[in-house]
């Protein structure tokens, strides 16, 4: 090969190369948007949180940690707020009801004011102690994470689940293995009418974990975990 055209191949691959590498690099530092993570800064399960944190940021998500008792209007700004479990229900601001943005949580105690369920404890809404399975009750729904329908093990050993029994206009995933008229998994969709004939202001999804349970997740209950953060961010 003539040197000049050998020298024009060496240009063209290092170009190449260069390119590859920056949207490589685009691709990896680029976030798929901001997640207010709200929880109990200095609480007895605040390590638990940061798990979630980095586990949410692995999946390429900013993450802002936000105390109990910041006020709702602190993140309008962002895809997608995370009401904690670990928070003090008495302590937390009042507005994430009526918040546009899309929510999850797994506080049971925040499922009435938040209008995803009736008010009364242990029957609207409650804790169960020694769980292990779901009972996969939607599988076509996004949320389900392709998983089959039926019982799905989503603990590596028995914890506590919350659950709720949610208005006419969720869509229920799961339920507590054996008791159907507990829902461990539902969600709204925007405008979809909760409880108290209140209209969902953006995408809500109840899911099923307890203060300290996120690290007990089965391979199972982290692709049920991601789907839920997928679909209420809208990237399902």
């Amino acid at each position: 090969m003539p040197v000049s055209l050998l020298r024009r191949a060496l240009t063209i691959g290092v170009m190449l190369a260069t390119c590859g590498m920056t949207s490589n690099t685009l691709a990896t530092t680029a976030s798929r948007g901001t997640i207010a993570l709200v929880m109990q800064s200095n609480g007895p399960n605040a390590d638990v949180d940061q798990n979630i944190r980095i586990h949410l940021e692995g999946r390429g998500f900013t993450v802002r940690m936000l105390n109990q008792d910041t006020p709702a209007s602190n993140a309008g700004d962002v895809r997608l707020v995370i009401l904690s479990s670990t928070i003090s229900a008495k302590q937390v601001s009042a507005g994430w009801r009526e918040l546009a943005v899309p929510l999850l949580t797994w506080e049971n105690d925040l499922l009435d004011d938040l209008a995803m369920t009736g008010k009364r404890l242990d029957t609207d809404y409650g804790e169960s102690r020694r769980e292990r399975f779901v009972w996969l009750v939607n599988a076509p729904h996004p949320v389900a994470a392709g998983l089959p329908a039926g019982a799905t093990n989503v603990y590596r050993k028995q914890a506590a689940m919350n659950w709720g029994k949610p208005g006419l206009g969720a869509s229920i995933i799961a339920t507590l293995y054996g008791q159907p008229e507990k829902a461990v998994i539902f969600t709204y969709e925007k405008g979809a009418t909760m409880d108290y004939e209140s209209l969902a202001p953006a995408r809500r999804v109840m899911f099923f974990l307890g203060n300290d349970t996120f690290t007990n997740l089965s391979g199972a209950g982290i692709k049920l975990f991601d789907a839920a953060i997928d679909w209420a961010t809208g990237d399902r």
